[in-house]
């Protein structure tokens, strides 16, 4: 069939707390209580004073040389792995943001959260954030780093590097293991972390286990985030991932939810460019439809070449229809034989890629690929689960669905294949989204090489 998608609006602390001197006013760098116990409600704080024993103090930092130092008792195996009580450093002070937001030469600070912050790709992505190549030479941010109580230590090292580092723009840095206060007023919510795919396990455990992480840091960000913070899902399987994220933080726009399909449009349109004989800025509107999963669709028929259709382009549709998407699903595999690992680093690249997409305005007639939220989309896939399509912003950080899109015979079959896999995940993690109904049908394993 021959598919014009109709245009159509897409809808949119503890009572053993010990009390220091002050420092010399010569030494302003002092500690001090997370100012988001100071800014939460009664019962968020009670629930917290509940829950010490289980959780680290988040440690953050300030510039403030009136106020008195205090230092929170943290579990006695974060100490250990800490190897120190105290803070260390500019990660244990900011500057003082009040101040620098009421000058004309900053913009008021961006806060933003990295769950998985100890692991290799936020190794790669903090410093990427933290030089402006998202959001700017003009905008100062915070980063706050959720890790675990095991990579505690590792994430004091990552403060370390970045302290190192001297970035201008970096104004604070604040590291914990509790969503509920690293995820305090933040305005982007990069999640990263997941537990990787044991041996001997099944994909609808994965779901299960990781959709248990997802499931609560969405909590989180429905308790204590921005009520417009923006959410890119990382951690695989990613789709899924997001949908039971959006479903637990009733309180966010759904829209505001995204999973990284990004890495995937990179590479195709690598190899586009490779077959055509041109550099990579002359491929546009590539879409990659669908799952995370070797079930994914890179889409040859709407992608164009220096402007014109890549299949006019390139002529050779056996290579198109064939080997092209092969290409795409088996590229981390062929990387990871090739390099030991993961790729880490040009993932990280496609997170800042797909951040700056929503904050930079869409050329004029391209788009690009996230996965979002069907409900309501004009090309007639099943709602209620996140898929991969192609968005265009005004660099607002919202954006809208291509409607310009032409879908054929060939295509549509290979979208619906995509989106029966996802309902069929969806029915794998029921319980975590509030449908107990629904049944657990994953009969086949299409994980992506690299996440197994």
């Amino acid at each position: 069939m021959a598919f014009m998608a109709a245009a159509a609006a897409v809808p949119s602390s503890s009572s053993a707390s010990t009390i220091l001197p002050s420092r010399p006013q010569t030494s302003p760098f002092q500690f001090h209580e997370h100012a988001a116990a100071r800014r939460s409600s009664p019962a968020l704080q009670r629930r917290r004073l509940r829950s010490r024993s289980r959780r680290n103090q988040l440690v953050c930092c300030s510039l403030d040389a009136t106020k008195q130092v205090v230092q929170e008792e943290r579990p006695a195996a974060v100490k250990d792995a800490a190897g120190r009580t105290d803070c260390f450093g500019v990660f244990c002070t900011t500057y003082d943001l009040r101040a620098d937001e009421e000058t004309k030469t900053w913009k008021k600070v961006v806060n933003i959260a990295v769950s998985g912050a100890a692991g290799t790709i936020s190794n790669h992505l903090l410093f990427k954030l933290a030089s402006g190549e998202v959001f700017g030479q003009d905008q100062p941010i915070a980063l706050k780093l959720l890790g675990s109580q095991k990579s505690f230590q590792a994430l004091e090292g990552v403060a370390m590097e970045l302290e190192d580092s001297l970035y201008p723009l970096l104004r604070e840095v604040s590291i914990g293991i509790d969503p509920y206060e690293v995820f305090q007023d933040v305005e982007w919510a990069l999640l990263i972390g997941a537990k990787p795919r044991g041996p001997g396990m099944e994909r609808a455990d994965l779901l299960n286990l990781n959709g248990q992480i997802f499931a609560e840091q969405g909590k989180a960000l429905n308790a204590v985030a921005s009520k417009n913070v923006k959410v890119l899902v990382v951690g695989n399987p990613c789709n899924t991932n997001a949908l039971i994220c959006l479903k637990n933080a009733p309180d966010i726009p759904p829209k505001n939810f995204h999973a990284l399909t990004r890495l995937d449009e990179n590479r195709a349109k690598c190899q586009l460019a490779l077959k055509a004989g041109v550099f990579y800025d002359k491929i546009s509107n590539m879409t990659i439809w669908g799952n995370h999963s070797t079930t994914q669709v890179p889409d040859f028929l709407n992608a164009r070449i220096d402007g014109k259709p890549a299949k006019q382009v390139i002529g050779d549709t056996k290579w198109l229809e064939e080997e092209f998407t092969k290409i795409i699903q088996k590229r981390g595999g062929v990387l990871i034989q090739k390099w030991g690992r993961s790729s880490a680093a040009s993932t990280a690249v496609s997170i800042v890629d797909a951040m700056r997409s929503l904050v930079t305005p869409t050329p004029e007639g391209d788009w690009f690929s996230s996965g979002v939220y069907t409900n309501g989309n004009p090309y007639g896939i099943a709602e209620d689960i996140v898929f991969s399509m192609p968005c265009r912003s005004k660099g607002d950080g919202d954006y809208e669905l291509a409607t310009d899109v032409m879908i054929d015979d060939f295509l549509w079959e290979r979208i619906k294949k995509s989106e029966g896999e996802l309902l069929a995940e969806k029915g794998c993690v029921g319980h975590l989204i509030g449908q107990d109904d629904e049944l657990c049908e994953v009969t086949e394993d299409t994980m992506l090489p690299g996440d197994k």
